[in-house]
């Protein structure tokens, strides 16, 4: 494990500066400016120093690194402990960049009365360090505290700022996580309790608990399995765990929604690799049949609500059901080559996903409805905003030349020597993406303008009026500070479209490890990709 002084602190800086952010600007909540101001100047530095740990990390290097550690209970072996590897850095990144842009595109959003902009950007910093926290913890027991703390700054992010059924919406998300984390714990405690039977001494770490329960009995392995299966199925989420997702998707604000779907439930997936595979092998060998078929029911199932949806931002929640799916698909079907993937796939598709929720929060604040049948022809009016919802369309329907194509061919190609029923049921799901995305499309983007978001009843200054279907209002197109927030993320769909190297360099050996770990046999066996235990 590296504890280089520099890594270790790097690593502290990018839990710290993301609290002390929070802090500020809560104590400069009175001014709204000059605390939006402090949250994003604090989420580019959180950027900055995820570029800097991604840039010092080293894929051929210990599969954990820029770790530090001390004592946090003694008497039961709990510490506070920290390190990364491939998996939790690129997802760490992630949060980095999204962070500033969500800050970004929610500059000039009105919030409901009585909620000032520093309280809210001080909740998404708050969940950025304890999410950053999750992905980076090798303390079991840490990670379990974490994974619920997270829960708060969310619940009060959707429940203060959200919709007209926030309330609903936010304690059915807390619940349900809730309810799946105690699940978890006696899981936890169960890893502790074997701990001490065969070491004579408790511990939490991972590494440690990885060589214990490993080796015991498959019954054994298979409860422990479950008490963290239902925590990460929940979080992912996996169908017919995910009815929390699309009323929190559909209340929170657009910025909120942006975490949830493109962070948030990346612990569940995270968990299964990080924690599932290497602790558990017997038992994810045994349930991996349960895991593929809740996979592929996703995709199917995903898909045809997200095409059937009325409602934008409940559509937004059923694509990424279905994607979730393959992202389940490629790990449990036990090759390296699917399960990089996978993970490529996390990355994929909280940049996919990320945009396309942002520019639906745009058409929103022009349109102010979140109904489909509401728009219609708004390509005429806003033909920036048209292209910015096109590319992250076809991004999230994998589009060879996209970022997301890359990962869903890997997990393809990948699952099949192992799973080809599986895989060949999932394929539909990229039929029915093509579907989804272009019916969304054509009926905001294309036709003639109609819809009561975008036609009104009379003319009036800055309107094109139409005798036939009444006058269309005055809605701008995308502004400077919108096409700004944008702009990184069509880079990056284009960019990790053609060059996927960057992200598949550091993700591969972290990867290749849980499969070692997991003692799984890869069906890849040529050139490169040869799976070599050390």
């Amino acid at each position: 494990m590296s504890t280089s002084s520099t890594g270790s602190w790097l690593l502290a800086a990018l839990l710290l500066l993301p609290l002390v952010g929070a802090a500020v600007v809560v104590a400069l909540r009175g001014n709204d400016k000059t605390a939006k101001s402090a949250a994003l100047a604090f989420s580019l530095a959180e950027f900055a120093l995820a570029v800097v740990a991604w840039v010092q990390f080293e894929p051929s290097g210990a599969r954990l690194q820029q770790a530090f550690s001390f004592d946090w209970i003694p008497a039961f072996g709990v510490h506070i402990s920290f390190a990364v590897d491939g998996i939790a850095l690129v997802m760490i990144a992630v949060i980095g960049l999204l962070v500033p842009l969500v800050i970004g595109a929610g500059w000039v959003d009105k919030l409901p009365e009585g909620r000032t902009k520093g309280g809210f950007f001080a909740l998404i910093l708050l969940e950025q360090a304890l999410t950053v926290g999750v992905f980076a913890a090798t303390d079991v027991f840490l990670f379990y505290v974490l994974f619920e703390i997270m829960l708060i700054p969310m619940y009060f992010l959707i429940g203060s700022y959200g919709g007209a059924r926030r309330q609903y919406a936010a304690v059915k998300f807390f619940l349900y996580s809730f309810l799946g984390g105690l699940i978890m714990l006696a899981s936890v405690i169960g890893c502790y309790v074997l701990a001490v039977e065969q070491n004579g001494t408790g511990t939490f770490e991972w590494a440690e608990l990885v060589k214990v329960v490993s080796t015991a009995p498959l019954e054994t392995q298979v409860w422990l399995f479950l008490g963290f299966f239902a925590a990460f199925a929940i979080k992912a989420p996996l169908v017919p765990l995910h009815t929390w997702l699309p009323d929190a998707t559909a209340e929170a604000p657009i910025g909120v929604a942006v975490l949830l779907v493109g962070i948030l439930d990346k612990v569940g997936t995270f968990g299964f690799l990080r924690y599932l595979l290497p602790m558990f092998p017997l038992a994810s060998k045994e349930l991996a049949p349960l895991v593929l078929v809740l996979a592929v029911v996703g995709v199917i199932y995903g898909s045809m609500l997200a095409t059937g949806q009325r409602d934008i931002k409940r559509f937004l929640a059923y694509v990424s059901i279905a994607h979730f799916g393959f992202i389940a698909l490629g790990i449990f079907a036990f090759s390296s080559q699917a399960m990089v993937g996978s993970v490529t796939y996390m990355v994929n598709h909280s940049i996919a996903t990320g945009m396309l929720i942002l520019v639906v929060g745009m058409v929103i604040a022009r349109g102010g409805s979140t109904r489909v049948a509401d728009y219609g022809g708004m390509a005429k009016l806003t033909p920036v905003l048209a292209a910015m919802l096109l590319i992250a369309g076809l991004s999230s329907m994998s589009l060879p030349g996209t970022n997301s194509f890359v990962s869903e061919f890997l997990v393809l190609i990948g699952s099949f020597p192992n799973a080809p029923v599986y895989t060949i049921i999932a394929t539909v799901g990229m039929v029915l993406a093509a579907l989804y995305v272009l019916w969304l499309y054509q009926r905001i983007m294309q036709g003639p303008v109609r819809g009561d978001a975008l036609v009104g009843a009379a003319g009036g200054p800055g309107t094109m009026v139409d005798p036939a279907v009444g006058a269309k209002k005055a809605i701008a197109d995308l502004s400077g500070r919108e096409k700004l927030v944008l702009a990184p993320l069509v880079v990056l769909i284009v960019g990790l479209g053609f060059f996927p190297k960057p992200v598949l360099d550091v993700v591969t050996p972290a990867v290749d490890a849980t499969m070692c770990q997991a003692a799984l046999a890869d069906p890849v066996q040529s050139g490169e990709r040869q799976l070599q235990c050390r």
